[in-house]
């Protein structure tokens, strides 16, 4: 007698679906969890991705490449690490002349990145996955806080403010703040847990946000650089609420204004594997609502998050305002 013969159809449709659900809960119950039954994500992890935020226009609507498109990728970026972690020729000739010379070797040794985001097995063509097309949806009509600035009148160079975030060290320009975009280096952070809070350390800018449990606790009235969080389990995933930004933190990586809020979702989907998502909604710069995905991977034993100092030696901003008040000066002199 087979199995299907002792039960009847809608019997052993119900049975299949038992232990479905059974191995389910079962790798579910798998996944390490901490002293007060949460998924434990407590430790070092990278948020970094070689993956463009946004789609290339001519790949439209393709979400993943093909796995042998995907292959390819991940072959040519492994080279290009070897590549660029090989000894330079002492022999080399100079650069030709009149060649640009930029940040190369920080480039190499901080910025490349050679891993692709990968989910369900197939490698994605960009980290938005909403809208269709993986590229932001912005308003044709559109002005962030520096727009708006130039657009009183002030010069680019005019004064501090209106330099941005990144360059004056002022924030946690693509740290820990909400969403964590990881476009630049040191896309690294820790997570720590207790019972009513969630700690995320960025090592770039060495922020912390230190997200409540308890939405009663959040209570602000200001607004605040990382914005207003608040967090929630929902079943064994994090969703974390933030809103109330400061609009001069908006910059060319992620346009934003003072009506910007950003929930995010905490998946933890093997012991060294986060699954990342996001969404911004900000009519005043987007048409519709724009949604990330990617992983978080975790860091491997002995690896470490570093002092991030942003200020010291920094020596950028003061220079930048000095140089635009020679120009001026100059120019003035020149009119003479």
């Amino acid at each position: 007698m087979t199995l299907f013969s002792f039960f009847s159809r809608s019997q052993f449709s119900l049975f299949l679906l038992t232990m479905f659900a059974a191995g389910v809960n079962g790798a579910e119950s798998d996944l390490p969890r901490n002293e007060f039954g949460q998924p434990d994500m407590q430790g070092i992890w990278y948020y970094g991705s070689a993956t463009p935020m946004e789609r290339p226009e001519e790949l439209e609507d393709q979400k993943s490449y093909s796995q042998e498109q995907g292959f390819q990728l991940a072959v040519g970026l492994r080279a290009a690490a070897k590549l660029t972690s090989s000894a330079i020729d002492a022999n080399r000739s100079a650069p030709p002349v009149g060649s640009k010379i930029a940040q190369e070797a920080d480039h190499n040794f901080a910025s490349f990145r050679s891993n692709l985001t990968e989910i369900d097995g197939l490698y994605r063509t960009s980290q938005i996955i909403s809208p269709a097309n993986g590229r932001y949806p912005y308003r044709a009509d559109y002005k962030d806080y520096v727009q708006r600035l130039i657009l009183d009148g002030h010069g680019a160079f005019d004064g501090p403010e209106i330099r941005s975030v990144s360059e004056r060290c002022a924030g946690p320009t693509a740290g820990p703040m909400p969403p964590m975009t990881g476009w630049f280096y040191n896309a690294n952070m820790q997570i720590v847990q207790t019972g009513n809070h969630v700690m995320i350390m960025g090592e770039l800018t060495h922020d912390a946000r230190i997200i409540p449990l308890d939405a009663s606790s959040a209570e602000l009235a200001s607004a605040q650089w990382m914005g207003r969080s608040v967090a929630r389990w929902e079943g064994d995933r994090l969703i974390v609420e933030t809103s109330h930004f400061r609009p001069e933190h908006s910059w060319w990586y992620l346009r934003m204004s003072g009506e910007l809020k950003v929930t995010e979702s905490f998946e933890l989907i093997t012991e060294n594997e986060i699954l990342y998502r996001f969404t911004l909604t900000d009519s005043a710069i987007y048409t519709e609502p724009v949604t990330v995905e990617k992983n978080i991977v975790r860091r491997a034993a002995g690896e470490h998050i570093y002092e991030y100092a942003c200020h010291e030696g920094n020596y950028s901003l003061p220079s930048i305002l000095a140089g635009a008040r020679r120009q001026e000066a100059d120019s003035a002199n020149a009119e003479r």
